[in-house]
């Protein structure tokens, strides 16, 4: 049993240096684990199928990273709905602005810009 874990852990090597490769990152997941253990223990109970357990948790997650970036978590889902209809067809490097670091939805959707 050691071995495998340890030819995983060697195997997995590049993906778990990835941190390495961005000062901004963290060595621990602690925090987005914390952040979504309420979660999992409570709501998951309660989701009929797996594609609306699946679509909860994007959802979540999405509002989870709009907070920890400083947005006013309902405008910013509200705004994210609303234009992912209009770039439907575009390539998803045009979705770089949409996410929640970007300047773009910093100046719209942040809570220091007097919307609440």
């Amino acid at each position: 049993m050691l071995a495998r874990a340890i030819n995983y852990a060697q195997n997995q090597r590049s993906y778990m240096e990835n941190y390495l490769l961005d000062g901004r990152c963290s060595i621990s997941n602690n925090a987005a684990e914390r952040a979504v253990k309420s979660y999992v223990m409570v709501n998951f109970l309660f989701h009929d199928t797996v594609k609306g357990a699946k679509a909860s948790a994007i959802v979540y997650t999405l509002a989870e990273t709009a907070k920890a970036n400083g947005l006013n978590i309902r405008l910013y889902l509200e705004t994210v709905m609303t234009k992912m209809l209009d770039y439907k067809n575009e390539p998803d490097s045009i979705l770089e602005e949409l996410m929640p670091w970007s300047e773009a939805m910093q100046k719209s959707c942040g809570l220091n810009n007097g919307t609440i």
